[in-house]
């Protein structure tokens, strides 16, 4: 029993250790506390030497991020962890030059530029929709990329690529936005796609009644009227 005991510790000290030099931000997700970040409740991490004052106006902004996405869908089904890095030694190892990163509907992690309303309910808009489509077609990309990043970009309003008024594009979709992760992240900033997309995902909820169209998309597991209502 006792080989057995330290067996099973040896394993699990060296999936640990593979997790943290792969894939860190999982591993950070998974035990903040090992990565310095503190606990403020209500699923809200902040890095350590984050002070006071930071700490209550990174607690208020998620919570405004939370009520911003439960204002499109109505409530919220997913719960992720959102862990705020104070520095930029903090997000390194996560993110790198992003502002922030969101794993499945399980956590976020921000980074200091983008410890702000927006950017956490762009973040907190990913983990909602994986939450609702489910987890297979998370993985297996069954709502295209432009669609998940115009759809957050919509629901955390966010003005840098949606203008004012009823039509809110600031740039044409085309017909040439990425629908894999690994293409959207490669010509995201240079091609202008978030505007993009985010054009033409408005103009979808337009047609089909806003958070509700999305949700019968979830109900029937028709994630193919997507590309078919308005092109690939």
């Amino acid at each position: 029993m006792t080989r057995i005991i330290a067996l099973i510790v040896i394993v699990g000290a060296a999936a640990t250790a593979v997790l943290h030099f792969t894939y860190p931000a999982v591993a950070a997700a998974s035990c903040p506390s090992c990565y310095g970040f503190t606990d403020l409740s209500d699923g809200v991490y902040v890095e350590g030497g984050m002070p006071p004052d930071r700490r209550a106006v990174a607690k208020a902004t998620v919570e405004a991020a939370r009520t911003r996405v439960r204002g499109f869908y109505g409530d919220l089904q997913s719960n992720p962890r959102v862990l705020l890095c104070a520095t930029e030694a903090c997000y390194r190892p996560f993110g790198g030059g992003s502002r922030g990163i969101t794993l499945l509907d399980r956590a976020l992690i921000l980074s200091p530029r983008g410890t702000d309303t927006v950017i956490a309910a762009h973040e907190l808009a990913h983990a909602e929709l994986h939450r609702r489509i489910g987890l297979t077609a998370t993985l297996t990309r069954s709502v295209p990329q432009w669609f998940d990043e115009g759809l957050a970009v919509v629901v955390s309003d966010d003005p840098r690529y949606l203008a004012p008024g009823p039509d809110r594009c600031r740039a044409e979709p085309g017909s040439d936005l990425p629908a894999s992760r690994a293409a959207w992240i490669e010509t995201a900033e240079s091609a202008g796609l978030y505007a993009r997309a985010a054009c033409k995902v408005s103009r979808w909820l337009d047609a089909h009644g806003g958070a509700a169209g999305i949700l019968r998309l979830v109900a029937n597991g028709s994630f193919g009227e997507i590309t078919a209502d308005i092109g690939s």
